[in-house]
């Protein structure tokens, strides 16, 4: 089970927790965001940077563990830490402990649910994260006087992807959340701009890792990572 809730900051997009439960593994599917995550199993707190999924995939879930995560908006980056290579990947922080964690070789105390927004306000304020205005504007439709090619340069280096790829995850994400909500798959091609069901299967097999009839009865043994309304 998840816990998630959005957040006031504009270089968050969502925080969330949970702890592991039966299931041995999970359908991680696509997303845009890149996240920071924590997670204790045994005594032992570990932190890690994960980077974008370009398509859904399996990935192991660690027994009795409990896990916190910040989900950074797209046009957030840690400048130090390129995301492009991150793409369907993760990076480990070393030396964490249920007190600090080191980034950018200065000693943080780990944040929690509930105190996100603050601990990244100053990665905010330290240099540490920093945010392409543009990428969130272009998104909500600004056209900005920029050339495409540069456009695209200031994608993939606030984010790890293109444009375009970061448009189809979006709508195989709502898509998604409208499936499981019942809508039918034929309403959904309509709303959300597929040409037909069959593309909209591809794109649910793609980046979900689901056709509709298994998101519309979910099992519990096969979980979901976080899906949420946009």
């Amino acid at each position: 089970m998840i816990e998630s809730r959005p957040s006031e900051l504009p270089h968050i997009e969502r925080v969330w927790r949970s702890r592991s439960g039966h299931a041995s593994q999970m359908t991680s599917v696509a997303t845009s965001h890149w996240e920071l995550v924590f997670w204790e199993q045994h005594g032992r707190v570990q932190a890690a940077v994960l980077g974008p999924e370009g398509t859904a995939s399996m990935a192991p879930v660690p027994a009795d563990a409990e896990f916190f995560g910040i989900s950074f908006a797209l046009g957030t980056s840690m400048p130090h830490i390129p995301l492009s290579p991150l793409v369907g990947g993760a990076a480990a922080i070393p030396d964490v402990t249920r007190r600090s964690v080191w980034l950018k070789g200065s000693a943080w105390h780990v944040p929690d649910y509930d105190n996100a927004e603050g601990f990244v306000r100053r990665m905010v304020r330290g240099g540490i994260v920093d945010l392409d205005p543009v990428v969130p504007a272009v998104l909500a439709g600004a056209c900005p006087d920029v050339s495409d090619r540069t456009l695209q340069r200031r994608f993939v280096a606030a984010t790890g992807l293109t444009q375009g790829a970061i448009r189809q995850i979006h709508r195989a994400r709502q898509a998604a959340v409208l499936v499981q909500e019942g809508v039918s798959a034929q309403d959904v091609v309509h709303r959300l701009g597929y040409f037909d069901q069959p593309h909209l299967a591809r794109s649910l097999k793609r980046y979900i890792g689901r056709t509709a009839t298994q998101l519309s009865t979910p099992h519990a043994s096969h979980p979901l990572s976080l899906l949420y309304k946009t």
